[in-house]
């Protein structure tokens, strides 16, 4: 275990801090696997569809492109949906150049619920909070590894106790009542 110690300080213990900021990494971060929410690739879709058709890879590659890496849709995810949209009328899709082409019917329009010149300003649902703090976490984990790589032993500490007050805030919101 390795540490670091300053004049007055408890001891820091940096292996234990990199494997819990590795841990955060891999519960929150989309590129290790974790699925989206029910029903936020259903609105991705239509919303990316409210532009203009498209066929499944380039869906992949918008919601891919859009939330930076963050989010990469299977095809196995992807293809399914956009069969029970059409199944349930919302979309048609068309072969083109040996592909199928998918484009928004106007119920497909309403459901979306978006401006077409503006699909990914529309609110959505919920998803939006539940993707919001992890988010934030992958930023605080990412924030403090960079602490932990180039930080002096003196500012490791005041990460350590700012994370330590972070922890104690974000209890404390939950005991409101």
């Amino acid at each position: 275990m390795s540490t670091s110690r300053t004049p007055g300080s408890f001891p820091v213990d940096l292996d234990g801090m990199w494997h819990a900021m590795d841990q955060l990494r891999s519960t929150f971060d989309r590129r290790d696997g974790a699925r989206a929410p029910r029903g936020e690739l259903r609105a991705a879709i239509l919303a990316l569809l409210a532009e203009r058709p498209m066929h499944g890879y380039q869906v992949i590659h918008e919601i891919e492109e859009r939330t930076g890496g963050d989010w990469k849709p299977s095809a196995g995810s992807v293809y399914p949906t956009l069969q029970l949209l059409a199944d349930e009328g919302l979309v048609v899709a068309e072969e083109t150049d040996g592909r199928k082409v998918y484009s928004l019917t106007d119920t497909g329009r309403a459901a979306a619920g978006v401006d077409p010149s503006d699909p990914w300003s529309a609110p959505r649902s919920s998803g939006d909070r539940r993707t919001a703090l992890p988010k934030a976490g992958i930023e605080l984990a990412r924030a403090t590894a960079q602490v932990g790589r180039t930080g002096t032993a003196a500012q490791i500490d005041e990460a350590v106790a700012a994370l330590d007050e972070a922890r104690r805030r974000i209890y404390s919101i939950l005991a409101r009542d």
